[in-house]
């Protein structure tokens, strides 16, 4: 398995945790993520990562450098965006990719089983797969159904949750997909999908229980500190069950 770890984000949502550190340098509990996406990744099998760098890199660079058991452990090369690419386009700089490879955030805190997601990927022929979650959004206000001509209220829903599968910013990609992308242009992973939806291409969504923290925000900062002290080894050691996960789409 090879994995990309797109690293390059200015993270402005977590700041001020960012201001002096590059996102996936931020520690959850005494771990930087970027290590803890690293170590699940070897515990699945992983056998190279390369980084896609922008801001703060070279401080990333320093990091891996002076981890000497993780580079004993697996093949970690760097590469870095001279100009923001995109979460898509950034892939166009990354060498030598094989036939299938795994893509993630630099910021994604889970216990997914990498392993299956692949599998998973291969057995269904798509050319891309989205790792899906059910999110559930607690809208904290009082929300109003109206009629057709908006005028006239016909019903009153008091702080409703709603459950909608999103994205965990980690997907599997066949390297026919890459032609899709453009060469010299911003382009982001939405950008992307909806280019191979056009283009009548099988794009499939991989859904699983498992623990899932975008660390995108304070908020969200804040729940991953408690929630990986509580599940720390399911962090890093991946399960043993053989099937897929709960629901596949």
């Amino acid at each position: 398995m090879k994995a990309v770890i797109l690293a390059g984000g200015r993270g402005t949502r977590l700041a001020p945790y960012t201001a002096a550190l590059p996102k996936p340098l931020v520690p959850v509990g005494d771990v930087p993520i970027l290590e803890i996406i690293i170590r699940r990744l070897i515990a699945s099998g992983c056998t190279s990562i390369t980084l896609s760098l922008g801001h703060m890199g070279e401080l990333i660079r320093s990091y891996l450098g002076a981890q000497k058991t993780l580079a004993s452990q697996i093949e970690i090369e760097c590469v870095d965006e001279e100009e923001p690419t995109g979460t898509a386009g950034s892939l166009r700089l990354v060498p030598n990719l094989p036939e299938t490879f795994l893509v993630t955030n630099g910021d994604v805190l889970t216990t997914l089983d990498y392993q299956k997601l692949m599998a998973f990927h291969k057995d269904n022929g798509a050319m891309l797969t989205i790792a899906g979650y059910r999110k559930q959004i607690q809208i904290d206000l009082g929300v109003l159904k109206l009629n057709g001509d908006k005028s006239e209220v016909v019903d009153y829903i008091e702080k409703p949750r709603y459950i909608y599968p999103v994205s965990m910013g980690i997907y599997v990609y066949d390297r026919r997909v890459l032609d899709y992308i453009p060469p010299v242009k911003y382009f982001d992973f939405p950008d992307l999908v909806l280019r191979l939806l056009a283009e009548k291409c099988k794009v499939s969504c991989y859904e699983a229980d498992a623990i899932w923290l975008d660390i995108g925000r304070r908020d969200d900062y804040l729940e991953a500190q408690e929630v990986f002290l509580k599940n720390k080894e399911c962090f890093i050691t991946p399960p043993k069950t053989s099937q897929y996960g709960r629901k596949n789409a």
